[in-house]
Protein backbone atom coordinates (compact mmCIF):
# COMPACT_ATOMS: atom_id res chain seq x y z
CA UNK A 1 0.00 0.00 0.00
CA UNK A 2 1.41 3.57 -1.16
CA UNK A 3 1.62 6.14 2.41
CA UNK A 4 2.88 9.12 2.40
CA UNK A 5 5.85 9.70 4.63
CA UNK A 6 5.16 12.72 5.60
CA UNK A 7 2.37 15.74 4.93
CA UNK A 8 2.34 18.68 6.22
CA UNK A 9 0.03 21.82 6.72
CA UNK A 10 -1.58 24.37 9.03
CA UNK A 11 -3.76 23.86 12.32
CA UNK A 12 -5.94 26.79 12.38
CA UNK A 13 -7.32 25.69 15.42
CA UNK A 14 -6.93 22.32 17.86
CA UNK A 15 -9.44 21.56 20.39
CA UNK A 16 -8.49 19.31 23.11
CA UNK A 17 -11.64 18.26 25.31
CA UNK A 18 -10.11 16.15 28.10
CA UNK A 19 -11.69 13.95 31.04
CA UNK A 20 -10.53 11.96 33.57
CA UNK A 21 -11.23 7.85 33.67
CA UNK A 22 -10.93 5.50 36.40
CA UNK A 23 -7.96 3.63 35.20
CA UNK A 24 -9.17 -0.07 35.46
CA UNK A 25 -12.87 1.00 32.84
CA UNK A 26 -10.55 2.68 30.60
CA UNK A 27 -7.98 -0.07 30.66
CA UNK A 28 -11.04 -2.87 29.78
CA UNK A 29 -11.53 -0.26 26.44
CA UNK A 30 -7.85 -0.50 25.28
CA UNK A 31 -6.21 -3.00 23.18
CA UNK A 32 -4.05 -6.11 24.80
CA UNK A 33 -0.84 -4.15 24.49
CA UNK A 34 -1.64 -0.55 25.49
CA UNK A 35 -2.09 0.45 29.58
CA UNK A 36 -3.68 4.18 30.35
CA UNK A 37 -1.42 6.69 31.09
CA UNK A 38 -2.19 8.03 34.63
CA UNK A 39 -2.18 11.26 35.97
CA UNK A 40 -3.17 11.99 39.70
CA UNK A 41 -4.64 8.66 39.36
CA UNK A 42 -6.60 8.90 37.09
CA UNK A 43 -6.52 7.78 33.05
CA UNK A 44 -6.68 10.54 30.13
CA UNK A 45 -8.76 10.51 27.74
CA UNK A 46 -10.83 12.91 25.27
CA UNK A 47 -11.16 14.48 21.91
CA UNK A 48 -8.79 16.52 19.31
CA UNK A 49 -11.31 18.90 17.11
CA UNK A 50 -9.06 20.14 14.61
CA UNK A 51 -9.11 22.29 11.72
CA UNK A 52 -6.64 21.81 8.95
CA UNK A 53 -6.02 23.93 6.34
CA UNK A 54 -2.92 23.84 3.36
CA UNK A 55 -2.55 19.80 3.91
CA UNK A 56 -0.37 18.36 1.59
CA UNK A 57 2.49 16.38 0.50
CA UNK A 58 5.66 17.89 2.31
CA UNK A 59 7.49 20.35 -0.08
CA UNK A 60 4.08 20.76 -2.40
CA UNK A 61 2.97 24.35 -2.96
CA UNK A 62 -0.13 25.28 -0.34
CA UNK A 63 -2.74 25.51 -3.27
CA UNK A 64 -2.96 22.12 -3.49
CA UNK A 65 -3.54 21.69 0.05
CA UNK A 66 -6.75 20.53 1.27
CA UNK A 67 -9.01 22.20 4.23
CA UNK A 68 -11.11 20.34 6.73
CA UNK A 69 -12.80 19.87 10.06
CA UNK A 70 -11.99 16.35 12.10
CA UNK A 71 -12.82 14.61 15.36
CA UNK A 72 -10.45 12.04 17.17
CA UNK A 73 -11.33 10.20 20.13
CA UNK A 74 -8.49 9.20 21.77
CA UNK A 75 -7.14 7.56 24.85
CA UNK A 76 -3.36 8.84 26.75
CA UNK A 77 -1.44 5.16 26.41
CA UNK A 78 1.75 3.64 27.31
CA UNK A 79 3.14 0.75 25.62
CA UNK A 80 6.38 -1.63 25.47
CA UNK A 81 8.10 -1.42 21.77
CA UNK A 82 11.55 -3.58 20.96
CA UNK A 83 12.04 -4.11 24.90
CA UNK A 84 11.53 -0.16 25.13
CA UNK A 85 8.62 1.64 26.93
CA UNK A 86 6.96 4.13 24.57
CA UNK A 87 3.50 7.11 25.12
CA UNK A 88 1.15 8.42 22.99
CA UNK A 89 -2.56 8.00 22.35
CA UNK A 90 -4.97 4.85 21.11
CA UNK A 91 -7.67 6.57 18.75
CA UNK A 92 -10.98 3.86 18.36
CA UNK A 93 -12.32 6.22 16.23
CA UNK A 94 -11.60 9.10 13.69
CA UNK A 95 -14.13 11.62 12.21
CA UNK A 96 -13.84 14.21 8.85
CA UNK A 97 -15.91 16.43 7.05
CA UNK A 98 -14.01 16.12 3.98
CA UNK A 99 -14.23 13.56 1.28
CA UNK A 100 -10.80 13.47 0.54
CA UNK A 101 -9.73 12.13 4.32
CA UNK A 102 -12.44 9.53 4.33
CA UNK A 103 -11.15 8.45 1.24
CA UNK A 104 -7.56 8.55 1.48
CA UNK A 105 -7.56 8.05 4.85
CA UNK A 106 -5.75 4.06 5.76
CA UNK A 107 -4.44 4.23 2.06
CA UNK A 108 -2.45 7.05 0.95
CA UNK A 109 -1.74 7.99 4.66
CA UNK A 110 -2.38 6.42 8.00
CA UNK A 111 -5.98 6.91 9.85
CA UNK A 112 -8.85 5.48 8.78
CA UNK A 113 -11.75 8.20 9.28
CA UNK A 114 -15.58 8.56 9.39
CA UNK A 115 -17.54 11.19 7.29
CA UNK A 116 -19.32 13.42 9.81
CA UNK A 117 -21.33 16.55 9.52
CA UNK A 118 -20.04 19.77 11.67
CA UNK A 119 -21.46 22.86 12.93
CA UNK A 120 -18.88 25.45 13.88
CA UNK A 121 -18.74 29.21 14.84
CA UNK A 122 -15.60 30.41 15.94
CA UNK A 123 -14.93 33.92 16.60
CA UNK A 124 -11.00 33.49 17.66
CA UNK A 125 -11.94 33.61 21.41
CA UNK A 126 -14.99 31.81 21.63
CA UNK A 127 -15.98 28.51 19.95
CA UNK A 128 -18.77 26.46 19.33
CA UNK A 129 -18.42 22.83 17.59
CA UNK A 130 -21.27 20.36 16.97
CA UNK A 131 -20.41 17.49 15.59
CA UNK A 132 -22.59 14.41 13.99
CA UNK A 133 -21.17 10.92 12.43
CA UNK A 134 -23.54 10.48 9.23
CA UNK A 135 -23.44 6.46 10.61
CA UNK A 136 -24.47 7.41 13.81
CA UNK A 137 -21.78 6.31 15.76
CA UNK A 138 -20.87 9.20 17.46
CA UNK A 139 -22.03 12.84 18.22
CA UNK A 140 -20.60 15.52 20.02
CA UNK A 141 -21.15 19.13 21.31
CA UNK A 142 -18.16 21.66 22.81
CA UNK A 143 -18.69 25.25 23.92
CA UNK A 144 -16.35 27.23 25.33
CA UNK A 145 -14.37 30.54 25.32
CA UNK A 146 -10.41 31.33 25.73
CA UNK A 147 -9.49 31.85 29.55
CA UNK A 148 -6.04 31.93 31.99
CA UNK A 149 -6.43 29.14 33.74
CA UNK A 150 -8.04 25.71 33.80
CA UNK A 151 -10.92 24.81 36.29
CA UNK A 152 -10.33 24.16 39.66
CA UNK A 153 -11.16 20.47 40.13
CA UNK A 154 -8.51 19.89 36.55
CA UNK A 155 -6.18 17.01 37.86
CA UNK A 156 -3.65 19.16 35.87
CA UNK A 157 -2.01 21.41 38.94
CA UNK A 158 -1.25 24.19 35.59
CA UNK A 159 -1.67 24.81 32.15
CA UNK A 160 2.39 24.26 32.40
CA UNK A 161 1.46 20.85 33.43
CA UNK A 162 -1.13 19.71 31.15
CA UNK A 163 0.53 21.28 28.37
CA UNK A 164 3.44 18.92 28.71
CA UNK A 165 1.78 15.92 28.87
CA UNK A 166 -0.30 16.36 26.09
CA UNK A 167 2.96 17.05 24.11
CA UNK A 168 4.45 14.00 25.35
CA UNK A 169 1.55 12.15 23.18
CA UNK A 170 2.30 13.23 19.60
CA UNK A 171 2.14 9.52 18.23
CA UNK A 172 -1.28 7.85 18.11
CA UNK A 173 -2.44 4.64 17.24
CA UNK A 174 -5.69 4.25 14.81
CA UNK A 175 -8.40 1.45 14.92
CA UNK A 176 -8.39 -0.17 11.36
CA UNK A 177 -10.81 -2.79 9.68
CA UNK A 178 -7.71 -4.92 9.95
CA UNK A 179 -8.52 -6.98 13.08
CA UNK A 180 -5.36 -6.48 15.15
CA UNK A 181 -3.44 -3.77 12.81
CA UNK A 182 -3.52 -0.39 14.17
CA UNK A 183 -2.33 2.74 11.86
CA UNK A 184 0.51 4.91 13.50
CA UNK A 185 0.88 8.35 12.49
CA UNK A 186 3.00 11.26 14.84
CA UNK A 187 2.20 15.14 14.93
CA UNK A 188 5.29 17.20 14.49
CA UNK A 189 4.86 21.34 15.01
CA UNK A 190 7.81 23.64 15.18
CA UNK A 191 5.77 25.75 17.98
CA UNK A 192 4.07 23.84 20.62
CA UNK A 193 1.82 26.54 22.13
CA UNK A 194 -1.47 25.97 24.39
CA UNK A 195 -4.10 28.27 26.16
CA UNK A 196 -6.72 26.90 28.24
CA UNK A 197 -10.21 26.60 27.29
CA UNK A 198 -13.30 27.27 29.73
CA UNK A 199 -16.41 24.85 28.71
CA UNK A 200 -19.61 26.26 29.18
CA UNK A 201 -20.92 22.85 27.69
CA UNK A 202 -19.95 19.70 26.81
CA UNK A 203 -21.39 16.21 25.42
CA UNK A 204 -20.41 13.53 23.90
CA UNK A 205 -21.97 10.20 22.88
CA UNK A 206 -19.18 8.30 22.79
CA UNK A 207 -17.99 9.13 26.92
CA UNK A 208 -21.87 8.73 27.87
CA UNK A 209 -22.34 5.47 27.06
CA UNK A 210 -22.86 3.57 30.15
CA UNK A 211 -21.94 0.11 28.00
CA UNK A 212 -18.28 1.59 27.98
CA UNK A 213 -18.11 3.79 31.01
CA UNK A 214 -20.47 3.32 33.81
CA UNK A 215 -21.70 5.96 36.01
CA UNK A 216 -19.75 7.52 37.88
CA UNK A 217 -16.37 6.08 36.13
CA UNK A 218 -15.80 9.22 33.77
CA UNK A 219 -15.98 12.51 34.08
CA UNK A 220 -15.14 16.02 32.15
CA UNK A 221 -11.69 17.75 33.29
CA UNK A 222 -10.46 20.52 31.34
CA UNK A 223 -10.04 22.00 27.77
CA UNK A 224 -7.13 23.15 26.01
CA UNK A 225 -6.80 25.51 22.78
CA UNK A 226 -4.06 25.88 19.94
CA UNK A 227 -4.03 28.14 16.79
CA UNK A 228 -2.09 28.74 14.05
CA UNK A 229 0.43 26.17 14.05
CA UNK A 230 2.53 25.27 11.02
CA UNK A 231 2.95 20.84 11.56
CA UNK A 232 3.61 17.68 9.64
CA UNK A 233 1.85 14.50 10.40
CA UNK A 234 4.69 11.47 9.74
CA UNK A 235 3.18 7.69 9.33
CA UNK A 236 5.16 5.34 11.69
CA UNK A 237 5.00 1.70 11.81
CA UNK A 238 1.84 -0.28 12.22
CA UNK A 239 1.69 -1.87 15.53
CA UNK A 240 -0.43 -5.42 16.14
CA UNK A 241 -3.49 -4.76 18.95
Amino acid sequence: MLRLPTIQGLIRRRLLVNFRVEPDVMQAQLPARFRPKLHGGHAIAGICLIRLEEVRPKHAPKLLGMTSENGAHRIAVRWVEDGQEREGVYIPRRDTSSLGNHLAGGRVFPGEHHLADFAIEDDGDRVEIRMRARDDGVSLHVKGRAADTLPAGSVFGSLAEASAFFEAGSVGYSETRDAGRLDGISLVTTDWRVGALAVDEVSSSYFEDASRFPAGSVAFDCALVMRDLEHEWRSESDLTA
